[in-house]
């Protein structure tokens, strides 16, 4: 069901755009103002994230007077789903529409007990990587932490289940918008968040360097994947523009001192990036900040004039990696009849608008 879009002339506080501990606060000090018991700050902040409800008035526990008198302080934006769509193999895609008409797309990928969300960070993406659908569209703005973290909220309202996952691997570089993924984190992680082990948590990365340093930083055990695509300077450049900014040395060194479980991915192009030779020298890229690869099969429907790695020499490419002593897994492709390559359904939607470099940009952001 298509809902109203939300209007941003916002009448009251946003508290999904708070951490849980200043929502809570801020929510505590309303009650004992309003003559209400201060235990109900801890139960609106249960229905924010971790149980969400689509509105104060669906909070039963809550007094009828006090959700209306919340009603009229606060707000609990929603994202507008634009499109939903469901594949064969159980994965399921949003296309959500945001107060000023920008759409930004979720994944959802089941598999057993487990739900993978692939969120996205930004309108678009800035870096223009050659084989991939979301840097043809451009990059409209960055998102701000309820509109990341709103993404797993909707998702678990629209399906009833909630995520144990979340990837930063759908559209945009989450590094270069550090501003709202930082505090993000801290909402799916917290246990008066969404409450999900940071182990199960992963940012994944083109190499944006003060993002990857700022990421160790933090005391979390947040897991770090980083976008390879190619295992030389001089192939990765036309592949993707940012190795000018960030060259691979520099990329692998600072995944060496992220000094935490780091994945390389690596989306396997015919004739470009996937003979023998590539393969052995993805092997010592691995070694040095003793990486994980993930080979991924291009998706159809991805950007550029590409083709498809066949499974059987992607096989062999990992036999390879393999046989040097790196762990290797090939990626299952999944929602191939849905459109499921990252940006492919909000292109359809908004089209036209050109590419931005991520040099241009002033809203892009590093940490």
């Amino acid at each position: 069901m298509t809902r109203p879009q939300q209007n941003d002339q916002r009448k009251g506080t946003n508290l999904l755009d708070m951490l849980p501990a200043e929502a809570e606060a801020e929510l505590r000090a309303f009650a004992i103002e309003a003559g209400e018991k201060p235990f109900r700050a801890a139960q609106v902040v249960q229905h924010l994230w971790h149980a969400p409800r689509e509105d104060f008035s669906a909070m039963h526990e809550l007094p009828k007077s006090f959700r209306e008198l919340l009603a009229a302080k606060f707000e609990i934006p929603r994202l507008t789903l634009e499109a939903r769509q469901l594949s064969t193999d159980g994965t399921e895609k949003f296309l959500f529409r945001l107060f000023d008409g920008e759409h930004i797309e979720t994944v959802a990928i089941p598999e057993g007990s487990r739900l993978t969300l692939c969120i996205s960070s930004q309108g678009g993406c800035a870096l223009q990587c050659s084989f991939c659908a979301t840097g043809t569209m451009g990059f409209s703005r960055n998102l701000r932490m309820f509109e990341i973290a709103g993404q797993v909220r909707e998702v678990t309202l629209l399906t009833g289940r909630q995520p144990t996952n979340i990837v930063f691997m759908g559209m945009g570089e989450p590094l270069m918008n550090w501003k709202a993924v930082d505090p993000t984190l801290t909402v799916l992680n917290d246990a008066k968040g969404f409450g999900i082990g940071a182990r199960h948590i992963t940012v994944s990365t083109v190499g944006i360097l003060p993002g990857i340093v700022a990421l160790g930083e933090r005391k979390e055990q947040f897991r770090l994947a980083i976008s390879i695509h190619a295992p030389s300077d001089a192939l990765r450049r036309t592949l993707m523009p940012i190795n000018a900014k960030y060259p691979l040395a520099q990329v692998i060194e600072a995944a060496r001192v992220f000094d935490r479980r780091v994945t390389f991915e690596y989306v396997m192009l015919s004739g470009v990036n996937d003979r023998p030779e590539h393969a052995s020298q993805l092997v010592e890229l691995a070694r040095r900040c003793k990486a994980f690869v993930n080979l991924i099969p291009l998706h159809a429907g991805g950007a550029g004039n590409f083709n498809a790695t066949s499974p059987q020499a992607i096989a062999a490419f990992a036999r390879v990696i393999r046989a040097k002593g790196v762990e290797v897994a090939i990626r299952k492709s999944r929602g191939k009849d849905i459109a499921a390559a990252c940006g492919q359904l909000r292109v359809e939607r908004q089209r036209g608008r050109t590419p931005v470099g991520s040099d241009q940009h002033g809203d892009v952001q590093v940490a």
